[in-house]
């Protein structure tokens, strides 16, 4: 059975850095970052964005589902909000899919020192260590399985999540 893995997580927590770690344990698998179907610039939330993009990730999904080539579809977003999983998973179909949901979390010292590292490096603005730190306690509320990466380099998180998922 194919197993679709959804992956959520703050900005800056390590949801890509594990998901890169997890293609190299898994066989037969293929990884979408939903940053990637929304890297424009300019930037800009709005209805009409917020729309084009969850259609872009429902059909990439469901194509990767639907291809024979994949045992495993990873995909990771910041996924805050109980209604953007239902809004995605209602969008894809899983008929002989198996759904893993989780997400990831750190310590907030943790999460500004990663922020700030890649801020360093250019690869964000400053702008994103508040509005990070705000999602951080998003991810308590979602009932879904919570694994803190605080103290765990990318590798060892994909090695605590694989031993998740094949439980699952």
């Amino acid at each position: 059975m194919k197993r679709l893995i959804l992956i959520g997580g703050t900005m800056g927590v390590g949801k890509t850095a594990v998901c890169r770690e997890l293609q190299k344990l898994l066989p037969d698998n293929v990884f979408l970052d939903g940053d990637w179907c929304w890297d424009a610039v300019p930037f800009q939330v709005t209805a009409e964005t917020k729309s084009m993009v969850m259609e872009n990730i429902a059909f990439l999904l469901n194509q990767f589902l639907r291809c024979s080539a994949y045992e495993n579809v990873l995909f990771c977003w910041v996924l805050h909000e109980r209604a953007i999983w239902d809004d995605l998973l209602g969008r894809l179909n899983l008929s002989d899919v198996k759904v893993i949901c989780l997400s990831l979390t750190c310590a907030p010292q943790e999460l500004e020192r990663r922020l700030n590292r890649d801020i360093a490096q250019g690869i964000r603005t400053p702008d994103v260590i508040n509005r990070s730190l705000e999602r951080l306690r998003c991810y308590e509320r979602l009932e879904l399985p919570l694994i803190d990466t605080t103290c765990l380099a990318p590798r060892k998180a994909a090695e605590h999540l694989i031993r998740i998922i094949d439980n699952e």
